[in-house]
């Protein structure tokens, strides 16, 4: 499932815009179905517009029902009624999404045989220290076995000791959930922490669940500035 709101508080219309000849959303969209890894893979939007460019180019994509507050909430509503097992969240302003990264997350389910694990999600270790002040970059700590204790715009971990040998973590807002974890997710109120960071995933740690951290060095491009798309070009 491939979240698409047009109304992107810092860059509105940015899904719209041209990549290489394509709108940024059709780029990611072909490119997740390109990876070949999925039974289905859907637009959902509450844009018309975007609508409208997903199936005028021979894509799939789905309405939402309902305003939300973020993309999780817009992709529980669409596979509420779904007979699925896992559900992948692709964001649809990653047009540079690749296989190697999204096989790692599917992985993560097919050897969870006890079904522990709720979520599953991607981290890049970062080291520019512009980035890791940049509060647009969401970063996360995990334990030693690579769950998810904290995700902040701050950085984290504070280097009190800078030879203790801690690492910088980039979260990638990609996610893998089963489908009773994202369905908690759309029924549980937000609380203090998720509101005070405004970071969704925050949400499902208040709440207990489980997040397994999967390690990539695809760092990609998210775009969410003007700046960014102009870096997606020159990369493309």
């Amino acid at each position: 499932m491939i979240p698409a709101r047009y109304a992107a508080s810092r860059f509105p219309g940015k899904l719209m815009q041209d990549l290489g000849g394509k709108t940024v959303i059709l780029r990611t969209y072909e490119a997740t179905v390109a990876t070949g890894l999925f039974d289905d893979v859907f637009v959902v939007t509450d844009s018309d517009i975007i609508y409208q460019e997903i199936v005028n180019n021979g894509g799939k994509a789905m309405m939402s029902k309902k305003e939300h507050d973020c993309g999780s909430d817009r992709i529980a509503e669409a596979v509420e009624f779904m007979d699925v097992d896992i559900v992948i969240n692709v964001q649809g302003d990653e047009p540079f999404t690749d296989k190697e990264s999204l096989s790692k997350l599917i992985e993560v389910f097919k050897t969870d045989t006890d079904k522990n694990i709720d979520l599953a999600s991607l981290m890049v270790h970062i080291t520019n220290e512009e980035e890791i002040q940049n509060p647009n970059t969401v970063k996360v700590i995990v334990d030693k076995f690579n769950f998810a204790l904290y995700f902040s715009r701050s950085p984290i971990p504070y280097l009190r000791d800078k030879e203790a040998g801690a690492k910088y973590f980039k979260h990638k807002g990609v996610y893998a959930f089963r489908k009773e974890a994202i369905l908690d997710f759309y029924r549980l109120p937000m609380l203090p922490l998720e509101a005070s960071e405004k970071i969704e995933c925050i949400r499902y740690l208040e709440y207990g669940k489980r997040i397994k951290m999967v390690e990539t060095d695809v760092e990609g491009v998210e775009i969410d500035t003007p700046e960014d798309l102009e870096r997606a070009k020159k990369i493309w």
